[in-house]
């Protein structure tokens, strides 16, 4: 182990741990969480950890932590945290959700969910933006992508109140963090369920804690050596695939939606859509539309994105869910999960400042990925950072036993970033559904055989072979 990586781990074994009387169980609040999570017999408590781990003494954050206890108490294994990703998505809003999708698990373990460090309700850094996301395309030129460029060191400048927290926003830090939890749970060990992000949450803390860990389920895994500000940068043909896909459907359905009666039909229509300049009572660029279908494409709803389309160009009232979507492009009134998650993408590893690489790369590759690659290899506002990470990203390399599970379409965790975390997780088993085009799969995709293995395991059988399940029927 590297002296520094080392010297890191000793100091965070030094720091007092956190113990079982420290957390305090009580109500979830009456706000929309706060009842969801009540009517799903949740009680909710704050654990407080340091800010940054080196420094104990040098302040402290205020995690939010809620539990569902085990139905089946006589049976019980012990505790199941919840991951849902983002990074920055609430993993006490996942929680909120377990008694519909997890009846199972839910019997025999208390399902925990976490709100990572400087998100959601545990002390999230506010960062001033006028959008939801910073994922958009970079559009057609270099005049549309210096426009991006504008905007990302806006984002940044949002982000930089918060300098003193700011590079311990870490996934290494949040990884300490469960670990904190699991000893003030009283437990010996934690299992683990992550979607998303949430895999590369669960291997880091694999890596640097694997004799505490139970029973751990990566869903739709991250790829470790692409992870950080370039997220995405080989996303363009996995997303192709899902668009073409869509696009199968919709000729389907011409008589209705008017898109198109084939796919390439379909298709020109979408590239004509993209020179499109107002929907509703939005004013749109060249940013939209690719980002549009990145969001889309992620758990497929084939007719909401068709209905959708046909008010591209229209002004006029629009239907909720696409006025919700503009709304949050656009204002920054929506979901705030992407201003919490991109402090942590740019606290683990550092993005290039060169703002012209990054125009390089999208040009080398313009002809091969025209629609998406503007957009999954554009800039990022972590190329304008005001702060650097204090420690290395983590090397994931060990042979703890887990189960690594995803989609062969996946449109936001390529399917070979998935083999590249599974490679480097050597004692992991995974399980492949194959002909899915969406993001995550565990009791989402429809696929008996996955949802079958990934509960038996987590409920004492072995981990089971690597294998393929069918396509969902």
């Amino acid at each position: 182990m590297p002296f520094f990586a080392l010297l890191l781990t000793l100091v965070s074994l030094v720091a007092p741990p956190a113990s079982s009387s420290s957390l305090s169980w009580g109500a979830c609040g009456d706000d929309q969480l706060g009842k969801a999570l009540t009517q799903a017999g949740a009680t909710c408590a704050t654990l407080t950890v340091p800010v940054d781990y080196q420094r104990p003494s040098a302040g402290s954050v205020k995690v939010a932590i809620t539990k569902i206890k085990a139905t089946d108490p006589a049976h019980r294994r012990g505790a199941l945290l919840v991951n849902p990703g983002g990074p920055g998505a609430s993993g006490l809003e996942l929680a909120a959700f377990a008694p519909q999708l997890f009846p199972e698990l839910l019997a025999q373990y208390d399902v925990i969910g976490m709100d990572p460090r400087f998100t959601g309700r545990s002390e999230a850094i506010e960062c001033d933006w006028k959008t939801d996301t910073f994922v958009r395309s970079a559009g057609p030129d270099r005049r549309s992508y210096d426009r991006s460029v504008a905007l990302m060191r806006t984002l940044a400048a949002g982000c930089a109140g918060d300098t003193g927290r700011l590079p311990h926003a870490t996934t290494r830090n949040t990884a300490r963090d469960i670990d904190r939890l699991r000893i003030a749970l009283g437990e010996p060990k934690i299992n683990y369920l992550g979607f998303s992000y949430g895999t590369y949450l669960g291997a880091v803390y694999l890596q640097m804690f694997g004799a505490h860990a139970g029973r751990f389920v990566l869903d739709s895994a991250v790829d470790p050596a692409v992870y950080g500000p370039s997220l995405f940068s080989r996303n363009a043909p996995a997303m192709r695939d899902a668009l073409v896909r869509w696009a199968a459907s919709a000729a389907t359905r011409d008589d209705t939606y008017h898109l198109g009666a084939t796919v390439p039909a379909v298709l020109a229509t979408v590239d004509r859509l993209h020179q499109v300049r107002q929907v509703g009572s939005y004013r749109v660029d060249e940013s939209l539309l690719p980002a549009y279908f990145f969001s889309r494409l992620a758990q497929p709803d084939y007719e909401t994105i068709s209905t959708e389309l046909t008010f591209f160009g229209k002004t006029g009232a629009l239907p909720e869910s696409l006025e919700a979507f503009l709304r949050g492009f656009y204002t920054g009134v929506g979901n705030p999960s992407d201003r919490y998650g991109t402090p942590i993408l740019c606290a683990d590893r550092p993005a290039s400042r060169d703002t012209d690489s990054y125009y390089r790369d999208i040009a080398a590759h313009r002809r091969a990925e025209p629609f998406f690659g503007p957009l999954t290899r554009n800039i990022s506002p972590c190329a304008f950072w005001p702060v650097r990470g204090t420690e290395p990203p983590t090397d994931l390399r060990n042979d703890r036993p887990v189960l690594v599970v995803g989609a062969d379409h996946d449109p936001i965790t390529p399917y070979p970033g998935q083999l590249a975390m599974r490679q480097r997780l050597t004692g992991s088993s995974s399980v492949t559904v194959q002909g899915v085009y969406r993001h995550t799969v565990y009791k989402v995709a429809g696929s008996a055989c996955l949802d079958h293995l990934v509960t038996s395991y987590l409920l004492g059988s072995s981990v089971p072979r690597s294998s393929i399940c069918p396509p969902p029927t």
